[in-house]
């Protein structure tokens, strides 16, 4: 599962570029109840999304040039710039090269060998978000792909990460997990786009536990966002939805099923 403690190839930060701050604050702030710290001059005022004070994401406002907006995943690494080598080796690229953050940490942007973006994260002062699996916060990750197994060796070669099959009626769902931590620490899934009808690029989809779903669909569509799949039942799993916000960023909400243990 998802947790703040941390390791290689886990992630530690997510965050949202977008080409209007203010009105997502003001939408993930009705949706969620985060509010926005911006930063100054010195981070390009990029800010953090806090719940009760803790934060529980970063976002800035970003310009056509950057990017369409969207929610980005950054993995825990110990050495940034040896973690970009690998990218390149794996037949990704590097998007922005390794550099510090003051002493918060040292960043990257990279893309798997589909073209998604995902970012690394080295800590320094700052390890990683407060807060991850209650409601307001991230509690899971998927990446959609065209092929799985090239995902799958893609980012084991880059980042360590492990894979484990789970089964369900009518198929295999393939997890992640960090290395060495086994199944208890599956973060997240790999899911082919070809098996989701609403997924139409590969790209890494952020999950933030809710404790609503239908609640939270109703509100997002009034405020602006697009449901692209609505709230729905999951057997053992729980039940999700797929949204989009006003300015076209692409997430999904759950309400987790209790899981044994």
């Amino acid at each position: 599962m998802l947790t703040t403690r941390y390791v290689t190839g886990a992630p530690n930060w997510i965050d949202l570029g977008t080409p209007d701050i203010d009105g997502a604050t003001s939408f993930y702030g009705d949706l969620f109840g985060w509010e926005f710290q911006p930063g100054g001059p010195e981070v390009g005022g990029y800010g953090l999304f806090r719940l009760g004070g803790r934060t529980t994401a970063g976002g800035m406002q970003t310009t056509p040039e950057q990017g369409p907006p969207s929610w980005t995943v950054y993995f825990q690494t110990p050495d940034a710039d040896a973690t970009a080598r690998a990218a390149g080796q794996a037949h990704g690229s590097v998007r922005m090269h390794p550099m510090d953050v003051q002493d918060l940490g040292r960043m990257a942007i990279l893309a798997d060998q589909a073209g998604v973006p995902f970012g690394l994260w080295q800590p320094g002062r700052n390890t990683g978000l407060d807060v991850v699996r209650e409601p307001g916060s991230l509690c899971w990750l998927e990446l959609y792909t065209a092929d799985v197994p090239a995902a799958a060796a893609f980012y084991h070669s880059v980042l360590g990460l492990e894979t484990f099959g789970v089964d369900f009626p009518g198929g295999t769902y393939t997890t992640l997990a960090p290395a060495g931590e086994g199944e208890d620490a599956m973060f997240g899934g790999v899911v082919p786009l070809a098996d989701d009808p609403a997924e139409e690029e590969a790209h890494w989809l952020p999950y933030f536990e809710v404790t609503d779903p239908d609640a939270t669909v109703a509100r997002a569509r009034e405020l602006g966002g697009t449901v692209r799949m609505p709230a729905t039942d999951l057997p053992d799993v729980g039940r999700l939805a797929k949204l989009t916000d006003p300015y076209g960023a692409r997430f999904a909400v759950i309400r987790s099923e209790p899981q044994p243990g």
